[in-house]
């Protein structure tokens, strides 16, 4: 309830600081062909996901469809702006329902693959702070003292190091559950490097991210005030937004004003940077809405007559 809550008071908040006749004026000068070719470069990354997933259900021995798997992959999309992260639970469900799947190995697939997308996410983070260590640094020391960023970063590090030697030497149950959950993160992550197409794998991972970040590139140039925004500002654009979606419902209100945040910090003006966000999130969430309801009204009639593999 609390991130939906979230979200239309940020769609209040959105719309009050642009009003909603200046936001369609901006819709109706958009150049549509380049929103198109973002929401094309969105669904090739979504395919590539469906496809992705079967290579960690093989070596279990389960060679599950191609339809199923890409259906339950827009479903969970779709069902993930009702109820933050249902979506994944429906997606085991539907695999369980519909291939045979027990519910528990295909939610470990969907986990392991989450681990996979939290490292290429970590390491875009890392690549951005690399090529913009100057322009960073620089926004640093301008906003805050640098004493105090020092003073935070030795905090934050002696806090890190307190915290991994509790974990590791405590024997309470607080301790014993962080280290169980680290344990799995880690195995989940080098289980990639074991499973039989794990080449297959990294590729799809690195396509997947790379038509995220494309995606979001190619839809600056819709406008013309956002046609020439440096790189950097794409960038960490992308990273905010992505973030955000995990703050409300499918980043409602919060995906453009995670934007407008992040170009603020290239003097971007506020009112295009969020006409910018809205068309990034209106166009991407049409997609899910029209691959997803489709998926979740064929999905039964496309296995009605289809029996649920021997394994």
């Amino acid at each position: 309830m609390l991130p939906l809550l979230l979200g239309v008071f940020l769609v209040w908040y959105s719309l009050s600081q642009i009003s909603i006749e200046e936001l369609v004026k901006y819709f109706k000068k958009a150049d549509y062909t380049w929103i198109v070719l973002g929401m094309f470069l969105g669904l090739l990354s979504h395919l590539s996901r469906a496809y992705r997933w079967r290579f960690q259900l093989e070596p279990m021995g389960y060679n599950i469809r191609l339809g199923n798997s890409i259906m339950a992959v827009f479903a969970t999309y779709l069902i993930n702006y009702t109820i933050p992260r249902a979506g994944e639970v429906a997606r085991a469900s539907i695999l369980t329902n519909y291939e045979g799947v027990p519910f528990e190995k295909g939610f470990g697939t969907i986990v392991a693959e989450r681990i996979a997308d939290m490292l290429v996410m970590l390491s875009i983070i890392a690549v951005t702070l690399c090529l913009q260590f100057d322009f960073i640094y620089g926004f640093l020391i301008e906003k805050f003292d640098p004493i105090k960023i020092i003073i935070a970063l030795v905090l934050g590090i002696v806090l890190i190091i307190f915290f991994l030697r509790f974990v590791k030497r405590s024997e309470s149950k607080l301790a014993l559950k962080i280290r169980t959950f680290i344990n799995g993160l880690i195995e989940g992550a080098l289980s990639i490097f074991k499973m039989k197409k794990k080449w297959a794998f990294i590729f799809h991972t690195l396509f997947i991210w790379g038509m995220y970040v494309l995606m979001f590139y190619v839809t600056s140039f819709a406008l013309e005030q956002t046609q020439d925004i440096p790189f950097a500002a794409i960038l960490i654009g992308f990273i905010a937004a992505s973030f955000s979606i995990a703050a409300t419902n499918g980043g409602i209100g919060s995906y453009p004003e995670a934007i407008v945040l992040a170009f603020l910090l290239f003097n971007i003006p506020e009112d295009p940077s969020r006409a910018f966000g809205w068309i990034m999130w209106a166009s991407q969430t049409l997609m899910i809405i029209i691959f997803g309801g489709i998926s979740l009204i064929y999905l039964p009639i496309y296995n009605r007559k289809k029996s649920k593999p021997k394994v």
